[in-house]
């Protein structure tokens, strides 16, 4: 069984987390799995070994588990982030495009949510909890950068093609605006960016965004044709280094603001 979690910790007071990136699916998972669901289509692509760049001037955490195994970013009650829009449940039961993934009569039961929450979810937040108490005991204030990345044509979940870059901070409720106003600054400086629109921030900003407390979470979710083949073999193209010139300067400014907070 692979680690919930890979966590490097950090010199800075940034948590870089990354729940989307694995394709690690246990064997008696994946054998329930139908032919789409072992495509994996909805996979974030390359942003765990992207985020590794950072380890040292932040700290970062990549979940060990595909998301059709338990999605790490969804309310582990299993309640909607966004009513009345399509989404995906905690365990997923169909792709990004409303394709189902499982065999008939292997879908997931509520034993398996269950199971899965304590073993994969629950860990990897707890991790995520105890990392930002660190990081605020260390330097005053502690900042959550979320990434996640996403086809840039799903006609279920948006209309036309997604903008580059999609800031999200639950309008505002998950960091305290500087750091908003920061994040829109830089990826405007280089591409189509969007301030909570269709994605304002998934559960996990939401859950560990305080900023009252001094603990402040963002997220960015970017268009994967910026930075990759949005097919297989799902390679990275020359736009992956603007990608990551783009969360250096986002890193580096973050890290100002809570410097200055502090």
């Amino acid at each position: 069984m692979s680690q919930p979690f890979t966590l490097t910790p950090g010199n800075g007071p940034i948590l870089i987390s990354v729940p989307h990136a694995s394709t690690y699916i246990p064997s008696n998972i994946a054998r329930r799995l139908n032919e789409t669901g072992q495509a994996m289509t909805d996979t974030d692509w390359h942003l765990d070994h992207l985020a590794a760049r950072f380890a040292g001037k932040a700290s970062v955490i990549s979940a060990g588990f595909h998301r059709y195994v338990i999605d790490a970013n969804r309310d582990p009650s299993g309640a909607s982030l966004y009513p009345g829009e399509a989404t995906t449940d905690l365990i997923p039961t169909t792709d990004f495009d409303g394709n189902p993934l499982w065999i008939h009569g292997e879908e997931p039961t509520d034993g398996d949510i269950g199971e899965r929450r304590a073993a994969y979810h629950t860990p990897y937040h707890e991790a995520i909890a105890a990392e930002l108490l660190r990081i605020k005991e260390d330097h005053g204030v502690a900042v959550l950068f979320d990434l996640h990345s996403i086809r840039s044509v799903i006609p279920r979940l948006f209309e036309g093609t997604l903008p580059v870059y999609n800031v999200g901070t639950n309008d505002g409720a998950t960091c305290d605006k500087a750091f908003e106003d920061a994040a829109a600054e830089e990826c405007r400086a280089t591409a189509e960016t969007v301030v909570n629109g269709r994605f304002r921030g998934g559960w996990t900003v939401r859950f560990h965004g305080r900023p009252a407390e001094g603990v402040h979470a963002i997220q960015l979710e970017t268009a994967q044709v910026h930075y990759m083949l949005e097919r297989s073999p799902w390679s990275l193209t020359d736009g992956a280094a603007d990608y990551v010139a783009t969360l250096t300067r986002l890193v580096d400014r973050f890290t100002t603001i809570a410097n200055e907070m502090a």
